[in-house]
């Protein structure tokens, strides 16, 4: 059989889809076209009622495949379905043959285990024997082993890998705790036996998940931490040839110094942070209860940018939360500016069922008011990247590359800043290029093979017009 997942969301949401296709993969399905899959899948998100908008959407679009071929097998998985009993969901999409909490496969498995069972089981059981041969020549069987998709095998170059489920800290925003459940940290030969797997399979860059990623171990008694996870996989990194280790997203009441001073020593670890602030003001903090300050907020900063040459800071930032008046929206808008990060995720405001603020908060900043806050920060963060990525021109950077777009090769250097550049003379993908930068803009930067590469290019393309036959 065949099957075709529809990803909405976070990095977390893509990762479960990657554990999803690999547990289809084993079974011995295949990834196709939606046209073409007998097994459909949701991995839906509902952190913004636009996401949750797009997944009902999309199951209309299911009901009608379904009345036409019942044989299809539909599922919904990730935060719509949540952590309980998704009874009314069943009531109300009979379309959907099985329901997946976020992060877990098994009822998709059980159920189509069983309808194996019942008219399928001889080819079911020798595509699970050659899905189990092909997986052991890529990952031998270790502890978290994934198996990806056979079009992605040697082609997909970063991959994330999910290191804490959950969520426990319960931001008045925020509907996370109350879909994916409480704080849940991996073990770690898991961990490690999934990045050893990827690497095997073509991966060259990892970005370890949590939704609040430096609480790794704190809910196992004497558990490492994640300083300690990252030396792990540091060194599984080298012995297995992955070449880049990111992490995300940090909270800013649990980022150390002896986490920070582990990024700074690392030479795999990546030097970019990502630490959402959410507001620039302090009364909005506390009705979002983050836990911390604007100052202790501009004091981490500092301590990142002391720690760690050469980094990249990444935050989030919601406009629109209730109560937030036209003075303290510009307490944000004054913070970015002065801060000058890397990049900043926006969103407006949307009440999320259960959360507190829903329940106790007047959404009481209009819709046009939103979008205006949120347009205001585009473009003054729009002129920050711009004046931050002038200053690499010129310069000569390192990327990983992970595709060709356009008949030009992609890569991201170690901050993350997305780099082109051209070159007919071998295929790059997954490999290291010193580039140097030729043009810079706020969400990307031109550039060409820098050094010694240039220069063989070069005499390649001179001994080709010498003696072209």
């Amino acid at each position: 059989m065949r099957y075709h997942i529809w990803t909405l969301g976070c990095q977390m949401n893509v990762a479960d889809t990657q554990r999803l296709a690999s547990e289809l993969e084993r079974l011995g399905h295949h990834a196709a076209g939606p046209g073409d899959a007998d097994i459909l899948v949701i991995n839906t998100c509902v952190v913004r009622q636009s996401a949750e908008d797009k997944a009902y959407g999309r199951l209309r679009e299911l009901a009608q495949i379904k009345r036409d071929d019942p044989g299809k097998v539909i599922g919904l998985m990730g935060c719509l379905v949540g952590v309980r009993d998704p009874l009314r969901l069943r009531e109300k999409l009979p379309q959907v043959d099985v329901f997946l909490p976020p992060s877990d496969p098994a009822p998709m498995v059980a159920f189509l285990s069983e309808r194996a069972a019942e008219g399928e089981a001889r080819a079911q059981d020798a595509a699970a024997r050659a899905a189990r041969d092909h997986l052991q020549d890529f990952a031998d069987e270790a502890p978290g082993a994934i198996l990806l998709p056979e079009g992605e095998r040697g082609m997909l170059v970063s991959a994330h890998v999910p290191v804490v489920y959950g969520c426990s800290h319960a931001c008045t925003f925020c509907i996370i705790p109350y879909r994916r459940g409480v704080e849940q940290s991996r073990p770690v030969g898991e961990i490690v036996g999934h990045v050893r797997s990827l690497a095997r399979q073509g991966v060259r860059e990892v970005t370890l998940l949590g939704q609040i990623v430096d609480r790794y171990g704190k809910d196992v008694p004497d558990g490492p931490d994640l300083s300690a996870l990252l030396r792990l996989v540091h060194d599984a990194a080298e012995q297995e040839g992955i070449q880049r280790i990111r992490f995300l997203t940090s909270h800013p009441n649990w980022m150390t110094n002896e986490l920070l001073d582990t990024v700074a020593e690392l030479p795999r670890v990546m030097p970019q942070i990502e630490v959402p602030v959410q507001a620039g003001s302090d009364e909005v903090l506390a009705r979002m209860r983050r836990g911390y300050t604007v100052a202790q907020y501009r004091e981490l900063i500092a301590r990142i940018r002391a720690r760690i040459p050469g980094v990249a800071i990444h935050c989030d930032v919601i406009v629109g939360f209730p109560g937030e008046t036209d003075a303290q929206f510009q307490e944000t808008y004054d913070l970015l500016a002065e801060l000058k990060l890397d990049k900043v995720h926006l969103a407006r405001y949307s009440p999320r069922p259960h959360t507190v603020s829903a329940r106790t908060m007047p959404d009481d900043v209009p819709a046009e008011e939103k979008k205006r806050r949120h347009a205001a920060l585009e473009a003054l963060q729009e002129q920050v990247v711009a004046a931050i990525n002038r200053e690499y021109l010129g310069q000569t950077v390192e990327v990983l590359v992970e595709d060709q777009v356009k008949g030009k090769w992609r890569g991201r250097t170690p901050q993350n800043k997305l780099v082109f550049f051209s070159d007919d003379s071998r295929d790059w993908r997954g490999q290291l290029a010193q580039v140097q930068v030729t043009w810079t803009g706020p969400w990307s930067m031109q550039a060409r093979l820098a050094g010694a590469e240039r220069q063989a290019l070069e005499h390649r393309v001179l001994d080709e017009r010498r003696d072209p036959g």
